[in-house]
Protein backbone atom coordinates (compact mmCIF):
# COMPACT_ATOMS: atom_id res chain seq x y z
CA UNK A 1 0.00 0.00 0.00
CA UNK A 2 1.63 3.74 -1.22
CA UNK A 3 2.16 6.31 1.67
CA UNK A 4 -0.35 8.03 0.01
CA UNK A 5 -2.82 5.28 0.86
CA UNK A 6 -2.46 4.83 4.62
CA UNK A 7 -5.10 5.92 6.49
CA UNK A 8 -3.09 8.66 8.65
CA UNK A 9 -4.80 10.38 11.96
CA UNK A 10 -5.80 14.12 11.53
CA UNK A 11 -3.69 15.03 14.29
CA UNK A 12 0.14 16.37 12.82
CA UNK A 13 1.81 14.43 15.93
CA UNK A 14 -0.63 11.42 16.02
CA UNK A 15 -0.03 11.64 11.76
CA UNK A 16 4.48 11.64 12.65
CA UNK A 17 4.02 8.85 15.27
CA UNK A 18 2.19 6.47 13.03
CA UNK A 19 4.36 7.35 9.86
CA UNK A 20 7.22 6.46 12.13
CA UNK A 21 5.33 3.42 13.22
CA UNK A 22 4.91 2.21 9.83
CA UNK A 23 8.80 2.78 8.89
CA UNK A 24 9.42 0.39 11.71
CA UNK A 25 7.47 -2.30 10.71
CA UNK A 26 8.02 -2.12 6.94
CA UNK A 27 11.73 -0.74 6.44
CA UNK A 28 14.02 -2.50 6.53
CA UNK A 29 16.84 0.65 7.36
CA UNK A 30 14.64 1.64 9.67
CA UNK A 31 14.05 -1.82 11.76
CA UNK A 32 17.86 -2.51 11.91
CA UNK A 33 18.43 1.40 14.02
CA UNK A 34 19.23 1.18 17.78
CA UNK A 35 19.31 4.61 19.88
CA UNK A 36 23.44 4.23 19.69
CA UNK A 37 23.12 3.75 15.91
CA UNK A 38 20.68 6.98 16.19
CA UNK A 39 23.02 9.08 18.34
CA UNK A 40 25.26 10.77 15.51
CA UNK A 41 22.06 11.77 13.44
CA UNK A 42 20.64 13.67 16.55
CA UNK A 43 23.50 15.38 17.49
CA UNK A 44 23.77 16.12 13.54
CA UNK A 45 19.97 17.65 13.22
CA UNK A 46 20.70 19.48 16.48
CA UNK A 47 23.28 21.33 15.11
CA UNK A 48 21.43 22.07 11.83
CA UNK A 49 18.48 23.35 14.09
CA UNK A 50 21.12 25.67 15.74
CA UNK A 51 22.40 26.83 12.28
CA UNK A 52 18.92 27.82 10.85
CA UNK A 53 18.00 29.83 14.33
CA UNK A 54 21.37 31.42 13.44
CA UNK A 55 20.73 32.20 9.73
CA UNK A 56 17.24 33.71 11.05
CA UNK A 57 15.07 32.15 8.12
CA UNK A 58 12.03 31.16 9.85
CA UNK A 59 11.07 28.25 7.15
CA UNK A 60 14.55 27.14 7.55
CA UNK A 61 13.91 26.40 11.19
CA UNK A 62 10.49 24.81 10.93
CA UNK A 63 12.12 22.50 8.77
CA UNK A 64 15.07 21.58 10.74
CA UNK A 65 13.01 21.78 14.20
CA UNK A 66 10.92 18.81 12.30
CA UNK A 67 14.02 17.10 11.68
CA UNK A 68 15.43 16.87 15.79
CA UNK A 69 11.23 16.08 16.16
CA UNK A 70 11.37 13.17 13.72
CA UNK A 71 15.10 11.82 15.87
CA UNK A 72 12.33 12.20 18.86
CA UNK A 73 10.26 10.38 17.24
CA UNK A 74 12.14 7.48 16.07
CA UNK A 75 13.92 6.63 19.80
CA UNK A 76 10.53 6.70 20.93
CA UNK A 77 9.39 4.33 18.43
CA UNK A 78 12.90 1.97 19.59
CA UNK A 79 11.67 2.31 23.32
CA UNK A 80 8.33 0.88 22.23
CA UNK A 81 8.90 -2.03 20.44
CA UNK A 82 12.22 -2.84 22.56
CA UNK A 83 12.42 -4.08 25.97
CA UNK A 84 11.90 -0.02 27.27
CA UNK A 85 7.99 -0.36 26.97
CA UNK A 86 8.09 3.84 26.75
CA UNK A 87 6.97 5.82 23.48
CA UNK A 88 6.14 9.11 22.83
CA UNK A 89 3.27 9.69 25.01
CA UNK A 90 5.84 9.09 27.67
CA UNK A 91 7.90 11.56 26.52
CA UNK A 92 5.97 14.18 26.12
CA UNK A 93 4.02 13.44 29.83
CA UNK A 94 8.02 13.30 31.34
CA UNK A 95 8.75 16.68 29.72
CA UNK A 96 5.34 18.43 30.66
CA UNK A 97 5.28 17.26 34.30
CA UNK A 98 9.24 18.41 34.55
CA UNK A 99 7.97 21.97 32.86
CA UNK A 100 5.01 22.01 35.61
CA UNK A 101 7.67 20.84 38.76
CA UNK A 102 10.27 23.54 37.77
CA UNK A 103 8.02 26.27 37.54
CA UNK A 104 6.15 27.08 40.64
CA UNK A 105 5.85 30.82 39.92
CA UNK A 106 3.40 29.76 37.54
CA UNK A 107 1.62 26.42 38.57
CA UNK A 108 2.22 26.99 42.44
CA UNK A 109 2.49 29.20 44.57
CA UNK A 110 5.73 31.02 44.02
CA UNK A 111 6.80 34.90 43.67
CA UNK A 112 9.40 35.85 41.50
CA UNK A 113 10.32 39.96 40.73
CA UNK A 114 12.53 38.99 37.86
CA UNK A 115 14.58 37.03 35.43
CA UNK A 116 17.09 35.93 37.63
CA UNK A 117 14.88 34.91 40.05
CA UNK A 118 12.86 32.46 37.71
CA UNK A 119 16.46 31.37 36.51
CA UNK A 120 17.44 30.47 40.62
CA UNK A 121 14.32 29.15 41.14
CA UNK A 122 14.37 26.98 38.24
CA UNK A 123 17.72 25.77 39.43
CA UNK A 124 16.90 24.57 42.93
CA UNK A 125 13.78 23.00 41.49
CA UNK A 126 16.48 21.48 39.58
CA UNK A 127 18.81 20.62 42.26
CA UNK A 128 15.66 19.07 44.49
CA UNK A 129 14.37 16.94 41.73
CA UNK A 130 18.09 15.80 40.54
CA UNK A 131 18.62 14.83 44.37
CA UNK A 132 15.48 12.67 45.01
CA UNK A 133 15.99 10.62 41.69
CA UNK A 134 19.89 10.10 42.13
CA UNK A 135 19.02 9.34 45.76
CA UNK A 136 16.68 5.95 44.11
CA UNK A 137 20.13 5.64 41.83
CA UNK A 138 18.14 6.53 38.70
CA UNK A 139 20.11 9.92 38.02
CA UNK A 140 23.68 10.48 38.40
CA UNK A 141 23.67 14.69 38.99
CA UNK A 142 27.10 15.48 38.61
CA UNK A 143 27.49 13.69 35.25
CA UNK A 144 28.09 16.09 32.01
CA UNK A 145 26.15 15.91 29.55
CA UNK A 146 27.47 14.23 25.77
CA UNK A 147 27.98 18.10 24.41
CA UNK A 148 30.72 19.76 22.10
CA UNK A 149 33.66 20.31 24.33
CA UNK A 150 33.11 24.19 24.38
CA UNK A 151 29.46 23.70 26.05
CA UNK A 152 30.65 20.22 28.22
CA UNK A 153 33.45 22.65 29.87
CA UNK A 154 31.02 25.68 30.05
CA UNK A 155 28.47 23.17 32.03
CA UNK A 156 31.23 21.94 33.93
CA UNK A 157 32.21 25.76 35.16
CA UNK A 158 27.89 26.45 36.13
CA UNK A 159 28.23 23.90 37.96
CA UNK A 160 31.11 25.19 39.99
CA UNK A 161 33.80 22.85 38.65
CA UNK A 162 37.47 23.38 39.07
CA UNK A 163 39.30 25.62 36.36
CA UNK A 164 42.52 24.21 35.64
CA UNK A 165 45.67 27.01 35.83
CA UNK A 166 48.19 24.59 34.19
CA UNK A 167 49.66 25.23 30.79
CA UNK A 168 48.22 22.95 28.73
CA UNK A 169 46.20 23.85 25.66
CA UNK A 170 43.15 22.19 27.01
CA UNK A 171 43.85 23.94 30.14
CA UNK A 172 43.86 26.88 28.70
CA UNK A 173 40.85 26.42 26.37
CA UNK A 174 38.91 25.91 30.03
CA UNK A 175 40.38 29.14 31.34
CA UNK A 176 38.83 31.19 28.20
CA UNK A 177 35.12 29.14 28.89
CA UNK A 178 35.50 29.94 32.37
CA UNK A 179 36.70 33.90 31.19
CA UNK A 180 33.68 33.81 28.73
CA UNK A 181 30.99 33.02 31.95
CA UNK A 182 32.57 35.60 33.85
CA UNK A 183 31.27 38.24 31.22
CA UNK A 184 28.15 36.50 30.29
CA UNK A 185 29.46 35.30 26.85
CA UNK A 186 28.05 31.85 25.91
CA UNK A 187 32.31 30.58 24.58
CA UNK A 188 30.22 27.95 21.90
CA UNK A 189 28.07 30.42 20.34
CA UNK A 190 31.17 33.57 20.10
CA UNK A 191 33.12 31.18 18.68
CA UNK A 192 30.71 29.96 16.08
CA UNK A 193 29.90 33.32 15.27
CA UNK A 194 33.54 34.36 14.59
CA UNK A 195 34.35 31.22 12.38
CA UNK A 196 31.13 32.57 10.34
CA UNK A 197 33.15 35.41 10.45
CA UNK A 198 36.27 34.33 8.98
CA UNK A 199 34.58 32.11 6.70
CA UNK A 200 32.96 34.86 5.18
CA UNK A 201 35.62 37.17 4.24
CA UNK A 202 37.77 34.20 3.00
Amino acid sequence: MATSEFDLPEDQVDRLVAVMARLRAECPWTQEQTHESLRRYLLEEAFEAVDAIDSGDPIAIKDELGDVLMQIVFHAAIAESGPEAWGFNDVAAAITEKLIHRSPHVFGDEQVRDLAEVDALWQRMKAEQSAGQGAEGSIEPAKLPALPALLMAQKHIERGGLVPQGDSIAEQLIQLVAQAHAAGIDAETALRDQIRVLHDLS
